[in-house]
């Protein structure tokens, strides 16, 4: 009785065939459970344990990319057991191709995204760095995605190679209208890899200055003085010559001085030591020379020339008000005058 019924054909599978195939199913399942729950587990124990983070990251793409591969590929074993009409068969295959490209992208994106993540930000992380690791992985994942499609409707049978030679002629006619565009995108990862300038920097490209506020795929912004905001195009920051005031370590300052010409030479040689002893004095300032150096048309003029240890403008402000205090107290202790625009008049009788 029960060897008849296992006879029983339906759909042209025997009822013995489509034990089979739950059989095999079901224990291919079980095993793939055991897998996971038993060494899966023990692996995450002692990825735990490890100081690298490539273990954990293994197990993680395990998890997400190839155990739902490894499970459709126990269905997949497990429909061999079985004559399946082509239209199912078909269907089976094409499920399989669909799966296997959607779970080799995200395998491809998760590597590309640790990477860059692990490898970049490594050496040295900042806020503005993740932001630019943002943009590189969704430019990323677009070009993999279109790979990947292409691949899956290729092998589904659609002739691909007609709509890409279509899509490289419409291509080259958008390159061409989005030219600028383009221009603007490249020099976006040129910033983003050369590195010219950081969100937070101070520049001054021509004649304009301010902080930069947010480095766009098209645009960057900067924070101007006055508080409105600048938007550049990065084409043109890459194309111009900009001065970047944060990398700089130090800052060389020159200021003049011009006393009057009723000035003694005494006093004129007593000039540059009186100013090497003021900036001498100060903290984060460097004396680097003082000369007299000119004869002006109603002065006598000095040349100063000494470095603020800091990038920081406002102390190189506040270090230059010092000087200028200091210089004008000891030019008021020894008679010394500020030269100022005179002209004398001579006048003679005749």
């Amino acid at each position: 009785m029960l060897k008849d019924i296992l006879k029983i054909t339906f759909l042209e599978n025997r009822i013995s065939d489509y034990l089979i195939f739950l059989l095999t199913l079901i224990l291919g399942i079980f095993v793939v459970r055991i897998i996971r729950s038993i060494i899966l587990k023990r692996l995450k124990a002692w990825a735990e344990k490890t100081a690298t983070t490539i273990d954990d990251f293994l197990i993680s793409i395990f998890e997400k990319a190839l155990l739902p591969l490894i499970y459709f590929g126990v269905f997949y074993l497990s429909t061999r057991t079985l004559t399946l009409n082509p239209t199912i068969g078909k269907l089976v295959d094409v499920l399989g191709v669909v799966l296997v490209t959607f779970f080799s992208i995200r395998f491809l994106v998760a590597i590309i995204d640790y990477s860059l993540r692990t490898y970049w930000l490594k050496r040295e992380k900042d806020e503005a760095k993740e932001r630019s690791i943002r943009g590189i992985i969704k430019v990323a994942k677009v070009i993999i995605w279109g790979i990947g499609v292409t691949f899956l409707l290729d092998n589904l049978g659609f002739k691909i190679s007609t709509v890409i030679a279509g899509l490289g002629i419409g291509g080259i006619a958008a390159a061409l209208a989005a030219q600028a565009i383009l221009g603007d995108l490249f020099s976006y990862f040129s910033i983003l890899f050369d590195r010219p300038f950081e969100i937070g920097d101070f520049i001054i490209v021509d004649n304009y200055m301010g902080t930069i506020e947010h480095i766009g795929i098209k645009t960057t912004r900067v924070r101007s003085l006055g508080g409105e905001q600048l938007v550049f195009s990065n084409t043109d920051l890459t194309n111009s010559r900009l001065r970047n005031y944060k990398r700089m370590d130090r800052r060389r300052v020159i200021f003049k001085l011009g006393v009057t010409y009723q000035t003694t030479l005494q006093q004129l040689k007593e000039i540059p030591k009186i100013i090497k002893k003021i900036i001498e004095d100060l903290e984060d300032a460097v004396f680097d020379r003082a000369h007299f150096f000119s004869y002006g048309d109603f002065s006598l003029d000095f040349e100063i020339v000494y470095y603020v240890l800091s990038r920081d403008y406002n102390l190189y402000m506040d270090l230059q008000q010092k000087i200028n205090f200091a210089i004008k107290e000891e030019f008021e202790k020894r008679g010394i005058e500020f030269a100022y625009p005179t002209q004398t008049l001579y006048l003679s009788k005749t």
